[in-house]
């Protein structure tokens, strides 16, 4: 759990800024997204599934590659950065999903994984775009991995789940 949310928050907004800012002191390897949006709208989201990094380094790398290599968005100037309302999710490691029955709406993000196909959605997608079904939200799931919205079902999909400790401004 981290108890000064603040520095986080503020990190997001030096790594966009400051192409030297170094951040250190977290040296725990996690998964990690960084999300932007600007007026409520999405303007980058990009992270680390896996524990590959420390949380220092990822933290940073996720947020530059949000505000700069999202390919659904134009490169984010640094005059819009005073405009961002950031969202950090830190993940725990990712649980493979045997019975769909254990997957709890409001705590899990999930993964679809199928051949080279593979999406991501985080916990609190689900509860922005009021999905209440577990069946609607691996179907959601599929569709971000770019597969048919009941490749689920499939023995040749693995799905798994995943928690997240969410640092936001509000």
């Amino acid at each position: 759990m981290i108890k000064n949310k603040k520095i986080f928050l503020e990190a997001v907004k030096e790594a966009i800024l400051n192409p030297d800012f170094n951040f250190t002191g977290f040296p725990e390897k996690k998964g990690i997204f960084v999300t932007l949006k600007k007026h409520g709208n999405l303007r980058g989201c990009i992270g680390f599934i896996e524990p590959i990094y420390p949380l220092d380094k990822a933290l940073v790398e996720a947020s530059r590659l949000a505000a700069f290599e999202d390919p659904r968005f134009p490169v984010l100037k640094k005059e819009e950065v005073k405009d961002l309302e950031i969202e950090i999710s830190i993940l725990s490691k990712p649980l493979q999903v045997k019975n769909i029955k254990e997957i709890k709406l409001g705590r899990d993000g999930l993964i679809i994984e199928q051949g080279y196909n593979k999406g991501l959605l985080l916990p609190q997608v689900f509860t922005e775009f009021n999905i209440t079904s577990i069946e609607d939200a691996l179907s959601m799931t599929c569709e971000k991995a770019g597969l048919p919205e009941d490749a689920w079902k499939s023995k040749l999909t693995r799905i798994y789940r995943f928690e997240a400790e969410i640092i936001s401004e509000t």
